[in-house]
C-alpha cells in the first residue's frame, strides 16, 4: 500500500496537482475527462477566496470550460457590457468603442469549477515540503507528514510556487515600478449619475502618468442583476522600489512589507490621500468609486518569465507558476486554461510516454506564454516609463491615446505566439 492510499499501480494513470486555484482546477477536471485519477492539494486550509475580483472573458476560456464539463450556459454567466468608454477629467466622454463583452467574477468561476470535482479528489491544508522523483512515479510530500506518489506532479500554485522554488529557484517575480489600486463598490452606494455613466461600460480615465479603469462584476452572493452588482476598479499608478512602494507598504504597525500588505494593514492616511488623489486627479464619477469603496488594496505589478515548463522528467508548471503578465491584458485566467489543455492534448498524443508529451507541452506554451508577457510589457510600458527618462516616457505614448487604450486593454488581440 502506498503512503496515498494507492494499492500497486493503477491501470489510469494518476496526476498530482499542486495548487488547488484556477489552474489547478481545470488541469483536474481536462485530465479527469482524459481518464486520469486526480489529486489536488491545496495549501489554504479554506475555500479559496478572490475578493470578488472580475475576470474579462475570451471565447478559448469558454471553449475550455465545455471540454472541461461546464455547461455553456453556466460559464457563460456574467455581467454584460456593451462597449468601452474613456472620461475626461470633468466626467465627459472623450472615447467610445461599441465592444460587448462578458465579464464574469473570479467566484463564480471558481465556484463552477471546484463544483464539477468530486470533494474526495480536493484537498486542503496541504503545503508541499519537497518532491522526490523515482524510476517510474514521482513523489509529493507535505508539511503535514503525508505524500502523494503518481505518474505526474503539475505545479499550478501561483506566482509563489513551492514547485518552481525547488526546482528552478533562479526563477523568481520581478517588480516592473508600478501598482495597482484595487477595490469593489456596491452599485447601489453610487449616485444615479454614475451608475449610468459606469455600470454598463468598460471605463478608463487617463490622468497624466496614470490609468484608471473599471466595470461591473457580480455583487453579493454573485448577483448579477442591475442593482445588485458591484463596479471594480484598478488604478495603475507609478511607484518606485525605493521610494513611493516602500510608503505604501508600510502597516499601520511601522512593518514595511515586501510586495504586498493585507488590506486591513493599509495606514488610514495612505488611504486618505488615495481618496484626494481620486478627486483632484480622475473623472469626478472614478473619485466617486474610490471615495465610497470601503477597503481599496495594493497589488505591486510584477512580471515572471520562466525559460522552463519542465522542471523533471514527471514535473511541470503552468499557469501563474510559469508566467505572469501585467494585467493589463487580461488573460491571466484564459492562459492558465490553455496551459492545462495543451498538457492534456500532449499527454494523450504520447500516452504513457512522458518523455515525448512534456517537452511538446513546454515548446507550444513557452512561445504563447511568452507572447503574452511581450504584450503585457508593451501595453504596460507607459506606466513603467514614469520612473524613467524623458524620452522612454514619450516612446511609450503611443499606447496613451483613448482610441488605443480602449482597442488594446484586456482583448485577445496583438498576442501572436
Amino acid at each position: 500500500m502506498t503512503s496515498d492510499g494507492r494499492s500497486g499501480r493503477s491501470a489510469r494513470p494518476k496526476a498530482i496537482i499542486v495548487g488547488g486555484s484556477m489552474a489547478g482546477l481545470f488541469c483536474a477536471l481536462l485530465l479527469r475527462r482524459d481518464g486520469w485519477d486526480v489529486d489536488v492539494f491545496e495549501r489554504v486550509g479554506s475555500e479559496l477566496s478572490g475578493r470578488g475580483a472580475g475576470i474579462v472573458t475570451h471565447a478559448e476560456l469558454f471553449a475550455i470550460l465545455q471540454r472541461a464539463g461546464i455547461a455553456r450556459e453556466a460559464a457563460t454567466v456574467g455581467v454584460s457590457v456593451a462597449g468601452r468608454r474613456v472620461f475626461g477629467p470633468d466626467g465627459s466622454i472623450v472615447g467610445a468603442l461599441p465592444l460587448p463583452q462578458i465579464l464574469t467574477s473570479w467566484g463564480h468561476l471558481y465556484g463552477l469549477l471546484r463544483a464539477a470535482l468530486p470533494a474526495e479528489s480536493y484537498h486542503h491544508g496541504r503545503s508541499l515540503n519537497r518532491i522526490e522523483e523515482r524510476a517510474d512515479t514521482v513523489v509529493a510530500h507535505f508539511e503535514n507528514g503525508s505524500s502523494s506518489a503518481g505518474d505526474l506532479l503539475i505545479g499550478a500554485d501561483g506566482i509563489s510556487s513551492a514547485v518552481r522554488a525547488q526546482l528552478a529557484p533562479e526563477v523568481a517575480p520581478r517588480y516592473v515600478g508600478y501598482i495597482a489600486w484595487r477595490g469593489l463598490v456596491d452599485e447601489a452606494d453610487l449616485s444615479p449619475g454614475t451608475r449610468a455613466a459606469l455600470l454598463d461600460h468598460f471605463a478608463f480615465a487617463l490622468p497624466p502618468g496614470e490609468q484608471m479603469l473599471g466595470y461591473p462584476v457580480a455583487g453579493a452572493g454573485e448577483a448579477m442583476e442591475p442593482g445588485r452588482r458591484r463596479f471594480n476598479f484598478v488604478w495603475y499608478r507609478p511607484a518606485a522600489s525605493d521610494g513611493a512602494l516602500r510608503g505604501l507598504l508600510t502597516d499601520i504597525d511601522g512593518i514595511t512589507h515586501a510586495l504586498s500588505i493585507p488590506p486591513n494593514r493599509i495606514r488610514p492616511e495612505v488611504t486618505a490621500a488615495l481618496r484626494e488623489d481620486a478627486r483632484r486627479l480622475l473623472a469626478p464619477q472614478f473619485a466617486e468609486v474610490v471615495e465610497k469603496t470601503a477597503q481599496p488594496f495594493i497589488q505591486a505589478i510584477q512580471d515572471l518569465e520562466t525559460p522552463r515548463m519542465v522542471l523533471g522528467r514527471r514535473v511541470v508548471i503552468l499557469g501563474d507558476a510559469a508566467f505572469v503578465a501585467r494585467p493589463h491584458v487580461g488573460m491571466g485566467v484564459t492562459k492558465a486554461a490553455g496551459d492545462a489543455q495543451a498538457l492534456v492534448t500532449a499527454l494523450r498524443r504520447h500516452p504513457g510516454d512522458p518523455d515525448q508529451a512534456l517537452p511538446a507541452f513546454e515548446t507550444e506554451r513557452l512561445r504563447y506564454g511568452a507572447a503574452v508577457i511581450r504584450r503585457a510589457r508593451e501595453l504596460g510600458a507607459y506606466m513603467q516609463a514614469q520612473i524613467l527618462t524623458d524620452e522612454e516616457r514619450a516612446l511609450a505614448e503611443r499606447h496613451r491615446h483613448p482610441e488605443a487604450v480602449m482597442a488594446e486593454t484586456a482583448v485577445a488581440t496583438g498576442i501572436a505566439a
